[in-house]
């Protein structure tokens, strides 16, 4: 993608999704990071399914570490490798009461210290919950980087490097939000929905899907 593509190719996507935000559902601060936390290999949708129900009981570390580890993993059952997830998600919770106060830091170093957190949770809680303007590169991240042109890399550290140096300022703090869901319901793996891409235009991907 060239350099003079990426203002436009970010503008087109504010103007149809001016305030973006993560598909997870939560209310504070660490049932995002509990949400984030078990959505590793998981659908948002799925993570929400059982975070309604655990989120009402168990919304601070302290209540969820008085669930204790067969009481939390009978509210997360349903979500992939719910056993390790469950697991460290208790660690977590036992590291926030005695390190943290119970609340969740701020911090990069502080977070990646939490069992089950690693850089791309860490960086969608920075920039969810502290407006940082960190990318967070899943697979759709990576894979619209990538096709596009817009950051080719690698790996996800490469992709997420080259993201940080072209992406421009004013959109900073919502690209990743804007790239994981173009690559969730448009430029999809299999697939790509080039018909119904608004910006497509910008795109390097060729030859570019026909419709159906």
């Amino acid at each position: 993608m060239k350099k003079s593509d990426i203002a436009p190719f970010f503008a087109t996507l504010k103007a149809a999704n001016p305030q973006p935000n993560t598909e997870l559902e939560y209310t504070t601060v660490f049932e995002l990071l509990a949400a984030v936390l078990l959505s590793a290999q998981a659908t948002d949708v799925g993570v929400n399914k059982a975070t309604r129900r655990l989120f009402p009981v168990a919304g601070t570390p302290q209540a969820m570490l008085d669930l204790g580890l067969e009481g939390l993993e009978g509210y997360i059952k349903t979500i992939g490798l719910y056993p390790t997830k469950a697991r460290n998600l208790l660690a977590t919770c036992r590291i926030l009461v005695e390190q943290h106060g119970g609340q969740v830091p701020r911090t990069r170093e502080a977070l990646e210290q939490l069992p089950g957190v690693g850089r791309k949770t860490a960086n969608v809680v920075l920039n969810v919950a502290f407006g940082q303007p960190t990318m967070a590169v899943d697979t759709h991240i990576f894979r619209v980087s990538n096709r596009t042109g817009l950051a080719p890399g690698r790996n996800p550290m490469e992709v997420e490097q080259r993201l940080l140096q072209r992406v421009p300022q004013e959109y900073l703090v919502d690209a990743h939000h804007w790239l994981i869901l173009l690559g969730r319901y448009v430029c999809q793996a299999r697939k790509p929905r080039c018909w119904e891409c608004a910006v497509a235009p910008y795109c390097d991907y060729q030859p570019k899907t026909p419709a159906p």
